[in-house]
């Protein structure tokens, strides 16, 4: 077989989408943004909407995401990115709004946006990025630092006597009655990046149904706020984060998976809160 045999269009296994621009991305090598904004352009290429998608971009590492999709976008104030995802998806109801935000953004400085969003029950996709830290700034201690992890805020671990426990947002937003899809992947494997890319479908494809929000939390590395290459942070999320915070659906068409209930009844929490949940 010669050379030209092989490089025909019928033997093509994988070409870039057209939805990402060919501006070089400035992620760091081994971040996980960089995989998740190629699955969210193929989803985008593969449901046919790239005329009709606009996305909100966040203040941290993914501020310039409007450089990397060919689809008309939005810079959001730091943490205001589901504020504005409210109003265009009002005024434009016909298209297919996604507001894309890290924890620093969504879970800090945003929280209060994002769980009224949620509470309301704004017919938008959000995508979660959750990484533990604040990468951009330095690698600040984020609220969805784990417990003893050590940050340039708290060089000695995160000590939740004095800087409060890890926060489980998404288990939060779970229980609001204005979401309707909220689940929790990674891509830090090719399995886990199928599975992501299945549940953003999915969350893109809820707004279809006008049910309510759909929100993918997607947990990743940061192997240089952590300080470790790129297999070592991997290893490590795979040993230490995915233990607080574990991959699957939470919430399914408007109602909890039975997985997240039996997780949820689990949970070493200091108050029981949830958690009445685990009393049902």
């Amino acid at each position: 077989m010669t050379r030209e045999d092989i490089i025909k269009p019928e033997n093509l296994v994988y070409k870039r989408t057209p939805v990402l621009t060919d501006a070089t991305m400035h992620y760091c090598p081994g971040c996980g943004h960089g995989v998740v904004h190629r699955i969210i352009a193929e989803v985008i290429e593969e449901m046919g909407i790239q005329d009709n998608v606009i996305g909100i971009s966040p203040v941290g590492c993914s501020v310039l995401a409007y450089n990397y999709f060919d689809v008309d976008f939005v810079e959001a104030a730091h943490g205001r990115a589901p504020a504005c995802a409210s109003a265009i998806k009002r005024l434009r109801p016909e298209t297919f709004v996604f507001s894309y935000q890290g924890d620093g953004d969504l879970a800090s400085i945003g929280c209060g946006e994002v769980v009224h969003a949620c509470n309301r029950g704004e017919n938008i996709t959000m995508i979660f990025i959750n990484n533990g830290i604040y990468g951009m700034t330095g690698g600040q201690m984020a609220p969805t630092t784990l417990e003893g992890m050590e940050t340039v805020t708290c060089p000695y671990g995160r000590d939740p006597k004095l800087m409060g426990h890890t926060m489980r947002l998404t288990e939060m937003l779970a229980q609001l009655p204005g979401t309707y899809y909220v689940t929790r992947q990674a891509v830090y494997t090719p399995a886990a990046a199928r599975k992501c890319k299945k549940a953003i479908r999915q969350a893109f494809e809820n707004q279809k149904l006008n049910k309510g929000v759909s929100f993918v939390e997607v947990t990743s590395n940061c192997n240089s706020g952590w300080k470790m290459t790129p297999v070592q942070a991997n290893k490590w999320m795979e040993e230490n984060t995915l233990k607080y915070f574990p991959l699957g659906d939470m919430k399914v068409d408007g109602k909890f998976d039975p997985k997240f209930i039996e997780r949820v009844a689990t949970f070493d929490q200091p108050n029981e809160t949830i958690f009445s949940l685990r009393k049902k």
